[in-house]
């Protein structure tokens, strides 16, 4: 059954349908959200929520666009703004620690006396260290990367999910790895 055909049985009050809307995209948006959060639960919450948007505003889909363009922009919007709420905990948590003395760190907190061998490396250590990188781009190039890398969308499916042009991802794409390699060779060198 088309997308179409499931959401017009779903407005006509056949509830039911929208498990199958669920089921058909449910691994699309968990990977949307996981590609931004890189945190199985979280991408998990904001899946959930954007599926109960979905349901919640399903009357103002107008199909100018194809519904999965529509479902990726939810869950680009949610995971972003997760994004957003994360740091501003962040950035209070440390004014906070600053305020309260907790920002001073003690020389016996760095002793461990159960240190590894210097020549063990974590073998998740690069995905750590990319990770990290992606998080310090801008939003608009973490976005286009994501779904580019991630989700493997055309650079067109990208502007529609992103509502910019063509010209604006591939610029944003360049912009995104130029800035990745220059992030990894910085932490390289550090």
């Amino acid at each position: 059954m088309s997308d179409k055909d499931l959401i017009e049985q779903i407005l006509n009050g056949d509830n039911s349908q929208f498990r199958h809307l669920v089921d058909k995209y449910k691994q699309q948006v968990l990977r949307t959200c996981y590609g931004f959060t890189q945190s199985r639960s979280d991408a998990e919450d904001i899946a959930q929520e954007v599926f109960i948007e979905v349901f919640e505003s399903l009357r103002s889909f107008r199909h100018e666009s194809k519904f999965s363009t529509w479902i990726y922009r939810i869950a680009v919007n949610k995971s972003l703004n997760h994004l957003r709420k994360q740091k501003r905990k962040q950035i209070i948590q440390s004014l906070e620690d600053l305020l309260i003395g907790k920002g001073k760190a003690e020389a016996r907190d760095y002793v461990d006396d159960h240190r590894l061998p210097d020549d063990f490396s974590d073998p998740d250590e690069n995905l750590k260290k990319m990770k990290k990188a992606l998080n310090e781009l801008p939003n608009n190039q973490r976005t286009a990367i994501t779904l580019y890398t991630y989700q493997q969308l055309s650079y067109k499916q990208i502007s529609e999910v992103m509502n910019i042009s063509i010209s604006s991802v591939e610029s944003l794409i360049f912009r995104s790895k130029r800035n990745l390699r220059k992030i990894l060779v910085e932490s390289a060198k550090s």
